[in-house]
């Protein structure tokens, strides 16, 4: 009964996709009207599950609409459906349960999330000190300076050179400028205080409901100069300067 039906282990709880249960129940009713009656069995949006959008398998087709659903409501939809396939769920899915309470799984999940607010401090930090050290040269700059028309963004840098901002971000990284944590690019410290850019730190919230930070980061004309003369050294110029040497 392995991957039966896929599990989502993205959060803290176990879920799975309402649409591919309810194909594999072999449901005669259309998705778009077993869903929301089934609903209405006693599950609240976002506690029980909740809507998102699926690519379609059809090459041009429109997104469709499912749900990601509790292992615990998935259930209590096999119950509901009393046929031969909603039993042979139900116990997969109650097999899952099993596993994921053992006491092993609940240790490696606590270790997972410890490792995970580790990580997430250890960005915060790095991302504060290169607020910092990017601020400190003109402290007594203003929010509106620090947001001003000057300031360019890597995929607009990358434009000028004729690719997309993720091989501008490659290529910067391979130079030794920035690497990359926990999916944002972040300069070495013996670039923060030159004035190359300006970042600010800004709250979101995941799909999932967890509150999380992200950093939005600019270029400043002096950091495009940078730019310029780093990659110049490896012979690569903007397309400007390539139509002038064609």
């Amino acid at each position: 009964m392995n991957n039966l039906i896929p599990i989502n282990y993205d959060n803290d709880r176990q879920t799975v996709s309402a649409r591919l249960l309810h194909e594999f129940l072999e449901v005669e009713t259309r998705y778009n009207d077993w869903f929301p009656r089934m609903a209405e069995y006693g599950f609240n949006e976002g506690t029980d599950y909740y809507s998102f959008l699926s690519k379609s398998p059809v090459v041009g087709g429109r997104p469709s609409t499912d749900h990601q659903i509790t292992v615990e409501m998935a259930k209590e939809l096999c119950m509901i459906q009393r046929t031969d396939k909603g039993k042979q769920a139900r116990q997969y899915f109650i097999e899952l349960e099993k596993k994921w309470n053992s006491p092993e799984s609940i240790m490696s999940r606590a270790l997972q999330f410890a490792q995970k607010q580790l990580d997430g401090l250890t960005l915060q930090l790095t991302m504060k000190d290169q607020v910092i050290s990017e601020l400190k040269p003109k402290a007594d700059y203003t929010d509106t300076i620090l947001k001003n028309k000057g300031l360019v963004t890597i995929t607009q840098i990358a434009k000028d050179y004729g690719m997309s901002g993720f091989e501008m971000n490659t290529i910067l990284h391979e130079q030794g400028v920035q690497y990359k944590q926990s999916e944002q690019w972040l300069l070495y410290t013996k670039y923060h205080d030159k004035g190359y850019t300006h970042s600010e730190t800004i709250n979101i919230v995941r799909k999932d409901g967890r509150p999380d930070i992200t950093m939005n980061t600019k270029w400043t004309q002096k950091g495009r100069l940078f730019i310029y003369a780093l990659l110049k050294k490896s012979g690569i110029l903007p397309v400007i300067e390539q139509k002038d040497w064609n």
